[in-house]
């Protein structure tokens, strides 16, 4: 009986150490195993916004939809949305928020710059006025009446904005005005294009918000259907 106890515990022991070394090579797959997926999913690049829009399409389009996408998203364009999309990296509706309101922010940057250098380039212009006035008529002899009040006006003027210079700055204010009005130029060049860029950003932002609320009302029956079960 000792004999026949003594094998027992013995295989007993055999299975538990054969055991043992089972879930340690278990637990070494699992760990492998996690690594691995981790690094997966660090090097997996998750879908983008346009990725989720144009699998939405195709699906369409492979169910026989095209034509009613079309008209209620007005997918004659579609290319020009996902182009956009694409080429800004959207991730997902935030994304998009983001960039138009980036949009529209620089905008009105551009607006205010504008009106700062109209108002410099007024300011400018009756500088350089008033600075012509004076050097036309500074030794003429005689003068008329009129001309005599056009320099009296013109020989006051500068002294209120020279900031107490003795030479007017002509030269200094009409280099400013040239610059100035270049400057204005390449700002309205860019106002006009980026309205464009605003207007076209605001119909691809609705048509992004067309297509995914009309997703949702889709899966919602299905969603419903599936709690149901």
């Amino acid at each position: 009986m000792e004999q026949n106890g003594h094998a027992e515990r013995v295989d007993l022991n055999r299975e538990i150490e054969v055991t043992n070394q089972k879930l340690r090579q278990l637990k070494a797959h699992i760990s492998k195993l996690q690594s691995w997926l981790k690094e997966e999913t660090e090097n997996t690049e998750p879908p983008t916004l346009a990725d989720y829009i144009q699998g939405i399409l195709s699906r369409k389009v492979q169910a026989g939809k095209s034509r009613y996408s079309q008209s209620l998203y007005n997918l004659n364009d579609a290319a020009k949305m996902l182009n956009f999309l694409q080429a800004n990296n959207i991730m997902d509706i935030t994304g998009l928020d983001e960039k138009f309101k980036t949009m529209i922010g620089e905008q009105l940057d551009i607006q205010g710059k504008l009106k700062s250098v109209e108002r410099r380039l007024g300011t400018l212009k009756k500088h350089i006025e008033q600075a012509d006035i004076y050097f036309k008529y500074k030794g003429k002899k005689p003068l008329a009446e009129a001309e005599q009040i056009l320099l009296t006006a013109a020989k006051d003027y500068p002294q209120g904005v020279m900031n107490s210079k003795t030479t007017i700055p002509t030269k200094a204010w009409k280099e400013e005005y040239t610059k100035l009005t270049a400057e204005r130029k390449t700002l309205n060049q860019r106002y006009l294009a980026l309205k464009e860029e605003v207007k076209e950003a605001e119909k691809i932002r609705k048509s992004v918000y067309s297509i995914l609320r009309q997703e949702q009302r889709e899966h919602a029956p299905r969603r419903a259907q599936d709690m149901e079960r």
